[in-house]
């Protein structure tokens, strides 16, 4: 054998290693597509309805606010009325109902004058002769 028949030889050697190993690898990476087609199958199954699911619920869930969009301005309407009514009733009634109120009061003070006798009067600056006390010494 000649020299370049040696080398020929060699080069065959490592060109059928090199395309063994690229031939495992192709098969792995194969294997490896097919694992993840059939996995991407299977979530693709099961994210499907569970994206149906949740769009049934955001549609619920905005039917849901719409409706509490409708009770609040419904609420704030009748709270608006409530606080003209009761403006209206303090107006109308508030006036004569104090004047009511400040008659009752001046009537029973005086029904409770009449019944207690007059307080003593005190005239500032002077004492009466009876209420003196006597002086000690040293005063």
């Amino acid at each position: 054998m000649s020299g370049g028949e040696v080398a020929g030889l060699l080069v065959a050697v490592f060109w059928a290693i090199l395309v063994s190993f690229l031939a495992v690898a192709l098969a792995r990476l194969a294997q490896t597509l097919r694992a993840t087609t059939k996995m991407v199958a299977e979530v693709t199954e099961q994210a499907v309805p569970l994206l149906t699911d949740a769009s049934a619920t955001v549609r619920s869930a905005q039917t849901q606010l719409d409706r509490v969009d409708a009770i609040a301005s419904d609420v704030q309407e009748v709270t608006s009325n409530a606080s003209a009514l009761s403006t209206t009733v303090a107006s109308t009634f508030g006036g004569p109902l104090v004047k009511v109120a400040a008659f009752g009061y001046g009537v029973r003070r005086a029904l409770g004058r009449r019944a207690e006798p007059p307080p003593p009067r005190t005239v500032v600056g002077r004492t009466v002769k009876g209420r003196r006390r006597p002086r000690r010494k040293g005063d």
